[in-house]
């Protein structure tokens, strides 16, 4: 069984196709309601246009127009019988010319040119009675490109039919156009099409893009995340587009105003951690170092303004700063900022140092001055650090040297850097063997020596520290006679000159008030002296002598208050007390002194010391003789810092 296709054919006599199928149109005689209905006709599926052209290139006659199906010819008398088709119902097909579009009843456009329509017609059984009722019906070809590549079939093509009809025109007739609007682009090539890829949006929000989901690209947050759950990111900034030209403009531009920011107030001073460091150097480190611990501090009031005009004395500020506030708060960033400034202090102390004597220098501006401080401050920083290997020495070179070798030119700088100096250098001898105090070789005091509480340390400028010097060379001689042989170690030299020490430490008064911190602390400072003196001079055994003068010692200490300003340079007479500290109960309480004194100050040389001295308790238990030289001991222990 055929697929049939209808085709439209406007009333005309050219459709007169009686003489090829008798049965096929009905009869003219109908009513006019009937030939219209007759317009129709039930036709064949047309072939493919590429394996069946509708129209040969060479004239046709109706006879090479009439296909044949099943060997049989379409006017074969074999292939119809007398009432209808046999069981090889044929299909013919027939040439049909349409009149020009002017008088097709249906045509919405003239067209210029005749054209031919082919078509197929299939007879079946009970043709008469179908198309009786029927009305036949014939549909466009879709593609009027190749509608229009159609060649007209002319009158030689038509004679036949002519001849046959003598009442058919042979005029052509136009194709009628194609209904609906026109297309803007012709049909691409079938097979030659290419797809085109649309390219995926970048309008849409961050989290939709990462999960490759359409987004709806609602703002500030897309639905789309809202519906399931997730959090949307948002959108990424637009991007304007902008020329290489305009993009060199922007990028010199950026560079202008970076090299037109602010500069820095002060010199060192750069981050936030340095903002710390300073606000811990001015209000709270300050005061651990000097018996002063108002604004009358020297460290605030010469120092600091010392280094705003010198960068590397702020450097060194910094790192002393920072080094004690480490102690308290173990954050990385500030140890990693702390060693910043020591390596830049290092560095601008070398390079003032090397070029200082031949520069020209600023009128107005101090240098010499700052380049000392520097060095003290790095030598107060390995107390700070808790360092045990010598690391002060190289800086307590340095300002021994430049003291000794030039004069400050600030005099109220000149008389604190000289005091302060002497106080760690004399302290330290106590606890080395090879370290001596810059008294002993022309290092003098300030032409005006102020009152003794007018000084920022006790004992210096009141003599007391003179006498511990000359204890610090009467220990030398005695250890030099014991190691080679001598006996009795103490002479009678080494003992007049002990009895002179000890006559003006009994003559020795503090200017200080009764009953003030300072007070307390100027008789602690006169105790263990005395006790110095004893313990050099005396067999290391115990007594009732030295148990006496330790006991009113730790007794002058329990009259501090625990926030005196006291407190930042009692460690060197505790730690003497310490080492003479025979009776076991005074060992718990030179034990609570020392926790005293961390709390307060937080120096970490607090522990090393206290450390050293619980080695000497063990040897006055073991060995009571060998506890006599505690520097030796230190040197056994292998350790060399400042007890200060």
């Amino acid at each position: 069984m055929h697929k049939t296709h209808s085709y439209v054919l406007p009333p005309s006599n050219t459709y007169n196709m009686s003489h090829h199928l008798p049965h096929a149109i009905p009869s003219t005689n109908q009513p006019a309601e009937r030939r219209d209905s007759t317009r129709s006709v039930m036709l064949a599926d047309i072939p493919a246009l590429a394996d069946c052209p509708l129209v040969d290139d060479s004239p046709l006659s109706h006879r090479n127009s009439i296909s044949t199906t099943d060997g049989f010819s379409n006017d074969s008398p074999a292939s119809w019988d007398g009432d209808g088709p046999s069981d090889h119902s044929p299909a013919a097909e027939v040439d049909v010319k349409i009149q020009d579009g002017s008088h097709h009843p249906f045509a919405t456009t003239a067209v210029t040119s005749p054209k031919a329509f082919r078509f197929n017609v299939i007879a079946s059984h009970g043709m008469e009675a179908v198309m009786g009722e029927v009305t036949p019906k014939i549909e466009e070809i879709d593609d009027v490109d190749e509608l229009q590549s159609i060649k007209p079939v002319g009158v030689e093509t038509m004679a036949h039919a002519s001849s046959t009809h003598p009442d058919s025109t042979a005029a052509p007739v136009n194709v009628p156009r194609k209904r609906g609007r026109p297309r803007k682009h012709p049909l691409p090539a079938p097979g030659g099409q290419v797809k085109i890829t649309k390219g995926r949006s970048k309008t849409g929000c961050i989290t939709c893009r990462r999960r490759k989901k359409k987004c709806d690209e609602t703002k500030p947050a897309c639905l789309n995340c809202q519906k399931n759950a997730v959090v949307c990111e948002g959108y990424p900034p637009k991007e304007i587009w902008k020329s290489g030209k305009q993009k060199l403009e922007d990028a010199v531009r950026t560079q202008s105003m970076v090299a037109r920011s602010l500069p820095l107030l002060i010199d060192g001073i750069e981050t936030e951690i340095d903002r710390r460091f300073l606000d811990h150097f001015v209000y709270g480190f300050s005061r651990v170092l000097t018996l002063i611990n108002d604004d009358s501090n020297p460290f605030k009031e010469i120092l600091l303004p010392m280094a705003t005009q010198h960068r590397g004395l702020m450097h060194s500020l910094m790192c002393l700063s920072g080094s004690h506030l480490s102690a308290l708060d173990p954050e990385p960033k500030l140890k990693e900022r702390k060693y910043y400034h020591f390596h830049r202090a290092i560095r601008d102390l070398k390079e003032n140092i090397t070029t200082s004597s031949g520069a020209v220098q600023e009128p107005g501006l101090l240098v010499e001055d700052p380049i000392i401080a520097s060095t003290i401050a790095l030598s107060l920083n390995t107390i700070c650090e808790g360092e045990t290997k010598g690391e002060y020495r190289p800086h307590m070179d340095a300002a021994r040297y430049l003291l000794t070798t030039q004069a400050p030119r600030n005099e109220k700088f000149r008389q604190f850097i000289v005091e302060f100096f002497q106080y760690h250098d004399v302290s330290n001898s106590i606890t080395s063997l090879d370290r001596r105090p810059a008294l002993q070789g022309g290092l003098r005091l300030p032409d005006f020596v102020p009152h003794a509480q007018a000084g920022m340390f006790l004992g210096v400028f009141d003599g007391l520290f003179n006498y511990i010097s000359e204890v610090t060379r009467i220990r030398d001689r005695i250890r030099q006679r014991s190691n080679e042989g001598y006996e009795p170690a103490v002479d009678y030299q080494i003992l007049g000159d002990a009895v002179s020490i000890d006559s003006a430490i009994r003559a020795w008064e503090t200017s200080y008030a009764p009953n003030t911190p300072n007070y307390y602390l100027a008789q602690l400072y006169r105790q263990s002296t005395w006790v110095y003196l004893y313990r050099t001079i005396r067999p290391s055994r115990p007594s009732e002598k030295i148990a006496q003068v330790v006991d009113d010692g730790l007794s002058f200490l329990d009259q501090l208050p625990q926030d005196a300003g006291a407190y930042s340079i009692v460690l060197m007479p505790l730690f003497l007390l310490g080492c003479s500290a025979f009776v076991p109960r005074q060992r718990e309480r030179i034990k609570k002194g020392f926790e005293t004194l961390k709390a307060y100050s937080n120096l970490r040389n607090i522990e090393p010391a206290f450390k050293v001295v619980e080695r000497v308790w063990d040897v006055m238990d073991t060995k009571i003789e060998e506890s006599w030289d505690w520097e030796k001991i230190i040197n056994d222990m292998n350790m060399d810092f400042l007890i200060t």
